[in-house]
C-alpha cells in the first residue's frame, strides 16, 4: 500500500461521521432480465441526451458484444462515441484519455459497458468531464464541486456490484498503486443487469466474480455498520450465490442462473455501499496491488480462512446466514450452523474450481503485505481487529 493509499484510508476513518458512508445513498433505476440493455437504451433516450460516450474494453468492442446496445441507443435517438481503451486496473492515464475523448466528441453523458474496471473508469470519466478535471483532481472524498454528467452502466460480469456503489478505484500511472474516488454522484442513474450479455463469460471468471459477490454479502452482514437495508441485501445475495453460482459455472447458457448471479452482485454492491467490507478485502486488495491477483480470485481464496478466524466473533450473524440459505434449522444452535456455513463456502470453492493456494506470494514480501493489510483492515467495521500473527497464518495458508 502506498503512502497515498494509507492517507486515504486514514481520512476515511477520521471523517466517517460526516461523510456519505453512514448516510442513505441513492439507488440506480435497474432493468433486469433478457433484453434489459434495450430497455435501458430506451430510457436513456427519454432523458433527452444527445451523444453518449460508451466506455468499454477492446475485446468487448472487437467481439461486437456492445453492438446491440449501440443499435438500441441509435434507435432511441442517441448518438454514440466509443472509448475502448480500458484495461484491467485502469490507470489515471486511461481515465484522462477517456475524458479527452468525451470532450473531443462533444458528448453529454457516459455509459459504462463491461466489468468492474470499465465501470470504475467510466465513473471517473463522468466526474472529471463535468468538472473539467483530470483523474488526479477527482481522487479522494467529494473532491469535485459539480456532480458527474449523466452516467449509466451495463455490467458484463456478476461480482463487483460496482454499478451500485459510489467508489471507483484507479491506479497510479507509474506505480500502479491504487487510489479511490468517492462521491455519491458516481452511482449511475440507471443500470441494466442483462444475463444475455453474461452467457459467454468463461467459467473461471464466473466463479471468481461470483465469490466476490458472496464476499461482499458476508462481510457487509457480519460487520459492525450493518443496517436493516444492508442486512436484507446481504442475506439475499448470499442466498442467490449459494443457489446459483455452481449452476452458472456448469452451464453458462442457463440465463436464469446468470440473472440470479447478476442480482446477487447488485445486492452485494448495495450492501457494501454503507456497510463496507472487511479483512478478506484488505488482504485481497494488497495481493492484487503486489502481484496482480484478480480481485475475485483473491477474495475466493481468502474468504473461508477469514471466516474460520472470525467464527467465534460473528457466530450469531454467520448462523443467520446459514438459516436464511437453508443450511440448517435455528434449533441446531449458532455454533453448529456457523460450521455448516463455513463448510459450504469451502465446498462451493472446490466445486467451481477455485484453487486453495497460490504460488505468487514471496516469503520476503510477507511482512510488507501484513502491514499494508492491517492498516487497510483497521479502517473497516469488521467484527474485531486481527493480529499480525493471524494475518501471517492466513497468508501462509494460501501460499503454495
Amino acid at each position: 500500500m502506498t503512502a497515498m493509499h494509507k492517507k486515504l484510508y486514514f481520512r476515511l476513518r477520521q471523517s466517517l461521521a460526516s461523510t456519505l458512508f453512514l448516510k442513505p445513498q441513492p439507488k440506480p433505476l435497474v432493468f433486469t432480465g433478457e433484453g434489459s440493455t434495450v430497455q435501458l437504451s430506451k430510457a436513456i433516450g427519454r432523458f433527452g441526451l444527445g451523444k453518449i460516450l460508451v466506455v468499454t474494453d477492446k475485446p468487448l468492442h472487437d467481439l461486437g458484444v456492445i453492438n446491440p446496445t449501440l443499435d438500441a441507443l441509435h434507435q432511441a435517438g442517441v448518438k454514440t462515441a466509443i472509448f475502448d481503451g480500458v484495461l484491467p486496473d485502469p490507470t489515471a492515464q486511461i481515465v484522462d484519455s477517456g475524458i479527452d475523448r468525451y470532450h473531443q466528441e462533444g458528448c453529454d453523458s457516459v455509459l459504462a459497458f463491461g466489468g468492474g474496471s470499465s465501470i470504475d473508469a467510466a465513473k471517473v470519466i463522468a466526474l472529471g468531464a463535468a468538472n473539467d478535471s483530470n483523474a488526479a483532481g477527482c481522487m479522494g472524498i467529494n473532491k469535485c464541486k459539480l456532480p458527474a454528467v449523466p452516467f449509466f452502466a451495463v455490467p458484463t460480469t456478476a461480482g463487483t456490484g460496482s454499478e451500485a456503489t459510489f467508489i471507483a478505484v484507479i491506479s497510479n500511472n507509474e506505480t500502479h498503486a491504487k487510489d479511490a474516488v468517492v462521491d455519491s454522484c458516481l452511482i449511475p442513474k440507471a443500470a441494466a443487469l442483462d444475463p444475455e450479455i453474461m452467457r459467454g463469460l468463461p467459467k473461471h471468471i464466473t466463479a471468481a466474480t461470483g465469490m466476490d459477490a458472496l464476499t461482499h454479502a458476508i462481510e457487509s452482514y457480519i460487520g459492525r455498520w450493518e443496517t436493516e437495508d444492508t442486512n436484507y441485501y446481504g442475506l439475499a445475495a448470499c442466498h442467490l450465490v449459494f443457489n446459483n453460482l455452481a449452476e452458472a459455472c456448469r452451464n453458462g447458457e442457463n440465463l436464469q442462473a446468470r440473472e440470479s448471479m447478476a442480482l446477487a452482485s447488485h445486492y452485494g454492491g448495495l450492501a457494501i455501499t454503507n456497510a463496507l467490507v472487511g479483512y478478506v478485502h484488505a488482504i485481497s486488495h494488497n495481493l492484487g496491488a503486489k502481484y496482480g491477483v484478480p480481485h475475485g480470485l483473491g477474495n475466493a481464496l481468502l474468504l473461508p480462512h477469514i471466516l474460520e478466524l472470525l467464527k467465534d466473533d460473528a457466530t450469531e450473524k454467520l448462523a443467520d446466514i446459514a438459516v436464511y440459505c437453508g443450511m440448517g434449522e435455528r434449533s441446531e444452535g449458532p455454533t453448529a450452523l456457523t460450521r455448516k456455513l463455513i463448510d459450504q463456502v469451502w465446498a462451493l470453492n472446490d466445486e467451481i474450481g477455485i484453487p486453495r493456494t497460490t504460488d505468487v506470494i514471496r516469503t520476503e514480501d510477507i511482512e510488507e503485505l501484513i502491514t499494508a493489510a492491517l492498516i487497510e483492515g483497521g479502517n473497516y467495521p469488521s467484527p474485531r481487529f486481527i493480529t499480525k500473527h493471524e494475518c501471517r497464518e492466513v497468508l501462509m495458508a494460501i501460499s503454495a
